[in-house]
Order: C-alpha cells, then sequence, then structure tokens
C-alpha cells in the first residue's frame, strides 16, 4: 500500500540545514507513526562525502570503510564511448561526518563496469560486471584490501549474461542477483542471448538457476532477516537514462525461498512513485527499504508505505556504522548518512505478509 496522507516533516538535524551543497527538500518524512520508532531521538541526516558514488555501497565492519561503485564515465578501450567504472574504498571514522576526501581511495581491481556489490561471507566483495562489448558480464568476487578479482560466473550454459545489476547472499553462502539488459539499451553490451532474469548460484557446485522470469527488468534485490522471503524490485518504467514509462513496472515484488533453493508464491509487496526502484535491503524488525529518485522509502513487512528518508537523486544505499543503524546513501555525486534505530520493533509480531497473487 502506498499512502501519502497525514505527512510529517522532520528536518535533517539540529544545524543540518545549512550543510554547503546541500539539496533542498531534504530530511524524514513521517507517514505512520512506526516509522517515528525506526527514527529514534536522535536521526539526523549528515554529508558524508562529495565524491562520484553511484551503486554498490558496502560497509565492512572491520575496516569501518564504505566500499561503492563510481558512475561511468565515457572511456576509450575498447572503443571511444565505452563507460569506465571502478570500486572505491571510503576510510570512516566512526559516526564523524563528513569526511575528508583524502580518505577515499580506488581498489586496484581489474573490473569492467562494476554496479552492484555485497559483502561475501568470506569478507570478500561479490561484485556484479556488466561487462562491455569486448569484456564478458559476470559476477566476481574482490579481496577488499588487495583488489584481486575472481570470476563467478558469466553464462547459463553457453549464453552469455546480460549486465548484472545488483547481488545479495544469502546465509546458506548462495548468490542471487539480478541481469536486466539495461547494458545493451545504453548501448555498451551486445543484444541480449537471455531474458531479463533473476539468478541463484551456487558457489560450491558451479550451478546457475533461472528463479524467475517474471520481470521487465529486475534490479534490486533482498532477503527478509530469517532468509526465507526475497523482495525485488521491478524497474521497467525506466528503459534508458531519463526515461520513464508510467504503463510498465516500477514496484516490488516479494516471493517465499522454497527449500532454499527455488522462489514460490510471487506477490504485489509495493508500487514505488513517484520514479521507479532501484537498490532494497531490510531491516533486523523485516521493514523493507527501496530507494528511488526522491529518497529512500521504507515499509512494514505487509507493503505499507511508513516513512521515506528525503535525498534527492538517491539510487543506491547500505546499511552500516558501528552499530549497524546508518544508512549510506549514493546519489552520483555524494554519500549521505541517515542516523537511525532501526532495531526498533526487533521483539514484536511481524505484520502479516501479503497475499500471493
Amino acid at each position: 500500500m502506498t499512502d501519502h496522507g497525514n505527512v510529517s516533516v522532520i528536518g535533517s538535524g539540529a544545524g543540518q540545514g545549512t550543510l554547503a551543497g546541500q539539496p533542498a527538500g531534504m530530511g524524514f518524512e513521517v507517514y505512520d507513526t512506526q516509522f517515528e520508532a525506526v527514527l529514534g531521538a536522535d536521526a539526523r541526516l549528515e554529508l558524508v562525502a562529495e565524491t562520484d558514488a553511484h551503486e554498490g555501497p558496502v560497509y565492512i565492519p572491520g575496516h569501518d570503510a564504505l566500499y561503492f561503485t563510481t558512475l561511468p564515465r565515457p572511456g576509450n578501450i575498447p572503443a571511444p564511448g565505452t563507460p569506465e567504472a571502478v570500486i572505491k574504498r571510503l576510510e570512516l571514522n566512526g559516526l564523524s561526518f563528513p569526511v575528508d576526501e583524502s580518505r577515499i581511495s580506488a581498489l586496484p581491481a581489474h573490473v569492467h563496469v562494476p554496479n552492484g556489490m555485497t559483502l561475501g561471507r568470506d569478507g570478500h566483495l561479490v561484485v556484479c560486471e556488466q561487462g562491455t562489448r569486448s569484456e564478458p558480464a559476470r559476477i566476481s568476487r574482490v579481496d577488499p584490501v588487495t583488489g584481486q578479482v575472481e570470476g563467478l560466473v558469466a553464462s547459463w550454459g553457453a549464453l552469455s549474461l546480460n549486465s548484472p545489476n545488483d547481488v545479495v547472499v544469502r546465509h546458506d553462502g548462495s548468490i542471487w542477483f539480478t541481469d536486466p539488459s539495461y547494458g545493451y539499451l545504453q548501448g555498451f553490451r551486445p543484444e541480449p542471448e537471455l531474458g531479463d532474469y533473476v539468478y541463484r548460484f551456487d558457489p560450491a557446485s558451479g550451478r546457475l538457476s533461472v528463479v524467475a522470469d517474471c520481470f521487465d527488468k529486475p534490479n534490486g534485490l533482498a532477503f527478509s532477516p530469517d532468509g526465507q522471503i526475497l523482495y525485488i524490485t521491478d524497474s521497467g518504467a525506466n528503459q534508458g537514462p531519463g526515461s520513464y514509462y508510467v504503463q510498465r513496472p516500477h514496484r516490488i515484488l516479494a516471493f517465499d525461498v522454497r527449500d532454499g533453493t527455488h522462489l514460490a508464491g510471487g506477490r504485489l509487496f509495493a508500487v514505488i512513485t513517484p520514479g521507479f526502484p532501484d537498490g532494497l535491503k531490510t531491516d533486523p524488525a523485516g521493514r523493507v527499504y527501496a530507494s528511488s529518485p526522491g529518497g529512500i522509502q521504507v515499509f512494514t513487512p505487509a507493503g505499507d508505505l511508513i516513512g521515506q528518508i528525503s535525498v534527492p537523486g538517491a539510487v543506491n544505499f547500505a546499511f552500516g556504522g558501528p552499530g549497524g543503524d546508518v544508512l549510506f546513501i549514493t546519489t552520483d555525486a555524494a554519500i549521505w548518512a541517515a542516523v537511525l534505530n532501526t532495531a526498533a520493533g526487533t521483539s514484536q509480531r511481524r505484520d502479516q505478509a501479503p497475499e500471493r497473487w
């Protein structure tokens, strides 16, 4: 359910409204009192750094560092106009913001148009490489210290992947990722050999399986805290940079995970408006967070919209910080931090899940 009635707007924290370069309209919008618990008494929104942070933010606790992929820029290899992007590391200092730009460095990882990332159970980054016309699209594993890259999977059978977009690792170590054809639509990948599918990859056996084929453009994905529900965004309303087709999907679907290997019981979880959804995460209480052009929308496990963290231009986000209750948000030009109280409600019974189709 999406209901924008009875909106209460909370500013971005004492003294934060005058931060240099802060866009207008930033803050917290409360649509239901349940969101007030998420905010807690000391919620604040602060600039972390001005940098070309685009996608794939991942916080590694032992490093107190945030990793992200940069905004693709036109390059010349192997042909003029081929996009280039890298993985960068931002060394944090607890909850002290902003962070000096000298703490940002590029990871020496040879990856091709990296996009979504997540943290593997072995402490390595699991990276979606979108590929180019000459380099394959694939899922790879990257050492966050040395930048050493190991390719994990690049094809289903003999057919090449499109341009993997986002990835998540389940508690059993299996890797689930989306593979929309955005690379082809944006002109840097060959014509697709496969549909826009969602996959499960088993690193132990090397087996890659299609788990969903009902999407226009599958994008972000996230498991419920117990790993029994997989939420997936469909950003089909966006068919290319700057486009928006309202008749196409701009929604989140929910699926039951059967035996840890298959999806069943697909149902509508929420429709995102304005715009379309991109990144997706859940918190310890099972609430679902989805990025959209206006910021991060927050839903109950039943699909009710309870609030929004307004950050114009938001692309993706990740939980992190010493207590795991900081939401790091990328906007292509900066990284913002929303300090929250995400543990609120973990002892309460979860809302009833939405009905299946």
